[in-house]
Parts: structure tokens; sequence; C-alpha cells
């Protein structure tokens, strides 16, 4: 039997969520490395050595890999035997580890989640309450995973409830390219397949805290039914060639994780979630001994890929000059470096400027022949000017591209994976064009962020209106003027070169 002091698993959810925060797990690193040797996709290997340079960026200086720190979340698994000396409830002693990691004026982190989801969705301020999954086991000592789960991944998870003789394969193959690239592939996949909606959906979600080793899978062979359908759908799914950030590529998914449980004769749950460019998770046990002993990775890990700049075929554009008729020249899948002062804005923001135009009320800022960036950064810590600040998902601000386009002056925007038909069809009428950053190098971008301060909706914290000027920030024209989409065109030609799977066409 152990006693599991109150302190010792405060102190080790604390040590963990900051440790996950800035090392991605070493198995993952290794995997991308080699997608980034095979990959022979420009674009998609551009976008992959962005994010491994982000990766080592943030593990030298222990800095969030991505501005979206995300929610937390734990599974524990507590043995039979385990006796606790503590005042507090188990999801109490969890909310303080997460309350002080995310608070940590070293490495503060982004206070992500919201209360009150269908009402006022104000801040909690500390990133509280963990969501936490328990489990009693034989023996006597405590598991302990913590993961931090971003929202671009998690608004892509899938779940349906198909029939006994469905073909889960074929649903997994026409449900992955519907996620588009908001969930920053090249990532993992978690299918969860029986028990009840909740029960697959769980599955899913713990099967992505595995550890990335498909490919000695390959090598030894499946053993069960869950392994073979692992293979095949690594195997089809890349073929889809949705690419890294959904540019086209080899490499849609570095893992397919399946775990499965006893379902009733009638029915076949199945739950897809997908694990992004920023997987954190961390596995340690408590044992009585003390907190957690955390080991960092060593340096040497990564590979030797380092992304800098490409100023000889990129095109250098002046933020400060910019007009309509330079937007309206770009071509899909140009390649910017963007330097001056442009405008920041979310969810939080647009909705506040569609409320303040509705209104006839004055902006608190021009938007005229001005570049907004969709972010909700990291504060900043030392001699930063800003945290962390890399792309939020674009679609998000689908609804609001006409209005902004049509009634502030504005003429382009920058923000991570593909845009609907909705801003498509906006941005063609304008003539405007939407730039692509990569998701997944949050702290990287930041360096290019020279100076930073909010001109608007202070109240909104992070998702407040800031004017960056920025050095050389890279972006791609992923739809132009004429209403082109680099995350249509680019996975049609990569699964046309692939082969393995037939091309629809309109």
């Amino acid at each position: 039997m152990s006693t599991i002091k109150q302190a010792d698993l405060i102190q080790s959810i604390a040590d963990a969520f900051q440790f996950i925060s800035y090392y991605h797990p070493v198995d993952y690193i290794r995997a991308l490395g080699e997608a980034y040797e095979r990959e022979q996709s420009p674009a998609a290997k551009d976008a992959i050595a962005q994010i491994l340079t982000n990766s080592r960026m943030s593990a030298e200086g222990h800095r969030p890999i991505c501005q979206d720190t995300g929610i937390a979340l734990v599974f524990l698994k507590v043995g039979m035997n385990v006796r606790w000396d503590a005042t507090m409830s188990v999801q109490e002693m969890v909310d303080e580890g997460v309350r002080r990691a995310y608070l940590d004026k070293d490495n503060p982190l982004r206070a992500s989640v919201l209360a009150d989801p269908a009402g006022k969705r104000r801040s909690t301020k500390d990133n509280t309450p963990a969501v936490v999954h328990y489990e009693i086991v034989p023996g006597d000592h405590v598991e302990v995973i913590c993961a931090a789960k971003g929202g671009g991944s998690e608004a892509k998870a899938k779940f349906a409830m198909l029939n006994p003789s469905d073909d889960l394969v074929e649903w997994v193959l026409k449900t992955v390219p519907t996620m588009g690239a908001g969930w920053c592939p090249p990532g993992i996949l978690g299918i969860g397949i029986g028990g009840t909606p909740e029960k697959a959906m769980l599955l899913a979600k713990e099967s992505i805290m595995a550890p990335v080793d498909i490919h000695e899978l390959k090598a030894r062979g499946a053993k069960t039914r869950a392994e073979e359908l692992r293979l095949e759908l690594f195997e089809k799914v890349n073929a889809l060639g949705i690419g890294a950030q959904g540019l086209g590529g080899l490499t849609t998914v570095l893992d397919v994780k399946v775990l499965d449980y006893p379902t009733h004769a009638a029915n076949l749950p199945v739950a897809l979630i997908p694990n992004c460019a920023a997987t954190r998770h961390v596995h340690f046990e408590l044992d009585g001994s003390g907190p957690a002993k955390l080991q960092p990775p060593n340096l040497g890990d990564w590979p030797a890929v380092t992304w800098t700049p490409d100023t000889k075929s990129a095109t250098a554009v002046n933020l400060d000059t910019l007009t309509k008729a330079e937007v309206a020249s770009w071509k899909p899948g140009q390649k910017l470096l963007l330097s001056g002062r442009m405008l920041t804005g979310r969810d939080a923001a647009h909705k506040r400027i569609a409320d303040m135009l509705a209104k006839g009320e004055p902006l608190p800022v021009d938007f005229t022949n001005r570049v907004i960036y969709y972010v909700g950064p990291v504060d900043p810590v030392r001699d930063e000017v800003v945290g962390p600040a890399g792309p939020t998902t674009a679609t998000r601000m689908d609804k609001f591209t006409r209005m902004m386009l049509e009634k502030t002056g504005l003429i382009s925007m920058i923000g991570k994976s593909e845009r609907g038909p909705v801003a498509i069809e906006a941005i063609k009428d304008n003539k405007s064009a939407y730039l692509m950053a990569v998701g997944g190098a949050a702290y990287l971008v930041a360096k290019a962020i020279k100076s930073a301060k909010v001109v608007g909706f202070a109240d909104l914290g992070m998702e407040a209106i800031y004017e960056f000027n920025v050095k050389d920030m890279p972006v791609t024209v992923a739809v132009d003027s004429s209403g082109t989409s680099v995350h249509e065109s680019g996975p049609k030609e990569w699964r046309a070169k692939i082969g393995k799977i037939p091309v629809v066409t309109a």
C-alpha cells in the first residue's frame, strides 16, 4: 500500500503541463523528421521544416510550441491499494496543478477555457477546470497522463453510429477530407470503435496518448483486427494526398491509433479524434515517494532541420504601402515575407465589429488597406514583445469575411487552414486574398514580430485587436483574388500523384 500526498500530485500536474507546453514527445519529433526526409511536395516540406524548427526553438527557450496551449486533459489510473494524504478531492488537486502551470510567471500559458459555454463564455483565467478521466485498477500506485489538447484539433472530432454492416474504413476515408486542415496535419488519428457513443469517443481520445509506433507495427505485422485497421488506414489516409497543413503531400498522418470495445449487436459506434502538429502529452507514475521526475529530451533527438526565411524565392511585401492592386496580383501558392504593421482579431473581435457596424458606431481602429491576422497570442515574458503567436483556424471567421472586406476597408487576411465557400466567394468578389501561416509554428512566427500593442477591445484579453510590427513573417497565398484555393488544388494534385485512391471530379 502506498500513500500519495496532496502536494506531490499537485506539483506533478503543474510540472507536467509546463513540460508539455515546450517539449514535443520524442517519438513524434522523430516521426516528423522522417516525414520531412520523405516529403516531395515543396509546400508541405517547407511547412514541416517550420514545425520542426519551431519545436526545437520551444524546447531550447522553454516557451509554448503553440499559442493554443490547450485544454488540460488528465487520465488517472488509481491503484486499488492507494491511500490519499489529502484534504482536497482529486479533481481539486488536478485543478490546482493546472492553475499553477498556466499562471507560471516564467512561462505563462494561454488561458483558453471558458465557463458558461452556452452563455456569456467568460474565461476562467487559469485554464481550469481540467477534464479528468478516472479508472480504478489493481495495484498500489497512480498512473497519470497529462495532455494539452488544442481547440483546432478538438473541433474536428467526429462520431458516427454506423450500421454493423457498414464499411468502417470507407467512413474514415470519407470523413477525413471533410475535416479540412484546421487540425494542423501532419498528426495522429485516434479511432475508437464499439461500446456506446461516449465510450467510443473516450477510446479515440485515449488512443492518441500512445507513442508513435506505426513503423514498428509494419515491421512485425498485425496480430489483431485493430492493428490491421491501423495499417490499412495509415496507408489509405496518407494516399488522400492532404499533406502537411492541407497543402498537398505524401504525409497527412504520422500514425493511426485504434482502440475497440465490445458493443451492442445492433450498433457500430465509431469515433475519430485527431492530434495536431502540437501533439503534447506526458506519462508518469506516483508511488508515494514524492512528485514525478520528468526527464527532458536530449536536443540531439531533433533532426538537423533549420527553417530560415527564403529571401530568394519568396516575395517581400511592405504592409505599410500595400494596395488592393498588389493583393489582387498575388498567385496561388506564392510565398510571401511580410514586413510592416498588421492588425489582429479573432472570433470575439469580429463579432463585436459586426455589432458596432450594425449600430452605426465607430470602430476603434481603421482597417482601410490593412491586413488582419487571426491570432490569440500568449502573454510575453522577459524581453519578448509578444509570446508565441501562431495562426487561428480561419474558417471560424468565414461568416464575417464579406462584412470585413466590404464595410471596413480590409484588403487581406492571414490564418491557418482552408477557407469555406462563403469566404472564398467574398474574397473573389472583392479581389482580395487569404494568406496562410503554418499552424504549429507559433514561437517561430513570434520571432518575426518586432513590436505589439493593443489598439482595440482590450477587455477581450488575448482576443483583443493588436497592432503587430513584423519583419519577414512567412505566409503562403492560400486563396487568390480569383478564388483559387491551394487547399483544394494541392491535395487533389497529390492524391492523383500518389495514385492509390481515385480522384473524384465534379
